[in-house]
């Protein structure tokens, strides 16, 4: 079932508001918003009317669900309407089917169960009547998990089925899932049902422990992805309504769970999601990108939901995410925009930051945490900017205030002062790698050791490195070149410690963050970049 439309008169947010024109293409509708701007409450709406409209279970609570104020009457009757696109259905269990949903007070800790017991179909159970009830399902759901597990393997399955395959047929697809969001967290089994009965994981070292063990958001993601998965073969054809999943995610996680949902929903449903999580609009956004027509949105900023309103989805244009993103990070906002973004040289390579900037941005991040260094490639593309980076950043972000470093390789004291006017700030030294491996950062690495008597032997292979490279014709002040003998040395000296697979690993993750405020190197290369 796909919803066209939604009316709503007195009904707790809303005097009288239509939300009209969902096209019968859209699998995924995000409704946006502040907290308090009417999310739950049309997710409140929609649920209440299913209830008493089509499953003959709903209880209507005047001090609820009436909109409260003087001289307002009204009962579910007159107060919500919701019209599909698809013919009204006839079946009693396919109305019951139509719309199923998920409040926001989702917390099921932990359950055991010591026996066995038939569960009823997914379409006759109800957990809650009003979106402020707790919506436990976790355990329900294992009992139904393990119902129709055996429901099958003494019925309908194959008499040459093993007990491996029957284990991967109960649990194989949600194990999967979760591994997609989790990779170290393994779905184990279903435990004994017949004592203390609970879902069992594998974590690292940790083998078959109980579901009450799992973190916040893995529980969180755990519940909606076990629950559509197991009840999707009953509610086939549903407009599902999540009310906040993103609870206790991180934004990453956030985006990959909208990600699993909108793979695993029917393909003649519908999944409203009531949300303010970056990781989410981040991940919607997408789809509507690749998915053409079949993710809308619904911008309840700003709306007055006291006068008449109608309410259609909204084209996800500039204005639009940057509201999203204002409501999604609050006060966070002015934190994620820098206030200065510095360009270097480097490029990204196989998805992971360049090794310049993930060097500046590690030794700068205490000091100056407005700043941000970018990787935009060769020298010529920081001072020239034949790509349009640094417009780029000032349409995107107006206010930030954008410059350049550089290596100084072969450059005189003349082109250095021009290129400074031009907010291009020059290293005094050669490379970055000759603050990396400068003689106190070396030392210094023995003394986190715990070996300072060693810091000799390390600066003497530092020095036959460089005279091996000046021999071979590189510059005397070239410390780039010598760099993976110097990590060689290292490595001899300390066989037991993890210095990184290759040289830029041992740079960027031993001696950069060797290179802190109050330091010598830290003083020279914080004048060469920050200086006025």
């Amino acid at each position: 079932m796909k919803i066209r439309e939604i009316q709503l008169k007195n009904f707790k947010r809303f005097s009288d508001t239509t939300i009209t024109d969902i096209p019968i293409a859209a699998r995924l509708v995000m409704l946006v918003g502040p907290n308090g701007s009417g999310k739950s409450s049309l997710i409140d709406a929609v649920q209440t009317w299913h209830r008493q409209h089509w499953a003959q279970s709903g209880n209507w609570d005047q001090t609820y669900h009436l909109k409260q104020m003087p001289g307002v009457t009204g009962n579910w009757d007159n107060s919500v309407k919701v019209v599909f696109h698809d013919p009204q259905p006839t079946n009693e269990d396919d109305r019951r089917k139509a719309v199923y949903v998920r409040s926001a007070y989702r917390n099921d800790p932990e359950f055991q169960y010591d026996n066995l017991s038939r569960v009823e179909p997914a379409v006759r159970e109800f957990r809650i009547n009003r979106m402020i009830d707790n919506d436990q399902a976790v355990g329900n759901n294992y009992r139904r998990l393990v119902s129709l597990a055996f429901e099958h393997l003494f019925e309908r399955a194959d008499p040459k089925l093993t007990i491996g395959e029957f284990r991967e047929q109960s649990i194989g697809e949600i194990r999967d899932a979760m591994q997609r969001l989790f990779p170290d967290l393994v779905l184990n089994s279903l435990g004994n049902p017949l004592y203390s009965g609970t879902f069992r994981f594998d974590k690292g070292d940790s083998k078959a422990f109980l579901y009450k063990n799992l973190s916040g958001g893995e529980k969180a993601a755990f519940d909606l992805l076990l629950d559509i998965l197991i009840k999707r073969k009953e509610f086939d054809d549903t407009a599902f309504f999540i009310d906040e999943p993103e609870a206790h995610m991180s934004p990453g996680l956030q985006g990959a769970l909208i990600q699993e949902l909108f793979n695993v929903i029917p393909d003649n449903s519908q999944l409203w999601i009531a949300t303010h999580s970056v990781g989410m609009m981040r991940r919607s956004r997408e789809f509507a990108q690749g998915n053409s027509g079949s993710v809308v949105f619904l911008d309840f900023d700003g709306q007055n939901f006291d006068i008449p309103v109608i309410l259609r989805p909204n084209e996800p244009d500039r204005p639009f995410w940057k509201r999203a993103m204002q409501i999604a990070l609050d006060d966070l906002a002015g934190y994620v925009t820098p206030e200065q973004v510095m360009l270097c040289e480097g490029n990204q390579r196989d998805g992971g930051k360049d090794f310049d900037a993930e060097c500046y941005n590690e030794i700068f991040k205490t000091e100056f945490p407005e700043v941000v260094f970018m990787g935009v490639g060769n020298v010529d593309d920081v001072q020239n900017d034949p790509r349009g980076v640094r417009r780029l950043i000032s349409a995107l972000a107006p206010g930030v205030r954008i410059a350049g470093v550089i290596d100084r390789d072969d450059r005189t004291n003349e082109e250095i002062t021009a290129l400074q006017a031009r907010q291009i700030k020059v290293l005094s030294r050669r490379t970055i790698e000759s603050y990396l491996l400068d003689d106190f950062v070396l030392s210094k690495i023995c003394e986190k050791f715990g070996q300072s008597e060693l810091a000799y032997q390390l600066l003497s292979a530092k020095s036959d490195a460089l005279r091996s490279s000046i021999a071979a014709g590189g510059p005397q002040d070239d410390l780039k070149r010598p760099s993976g003998d110097i990590y060689n040395a290292a490595k001899r000296l300390f066989p037991n410690q993890k210095l990184g697979s290759d040289a830029r690993a041992f740079m960027k993750g031993i001696c950069a963050p060797l290179i802190r405020p109050g330091t010598p190197i830290y003083a020279e290369l914080s004048n060469d970049i920050f200086a006025r």
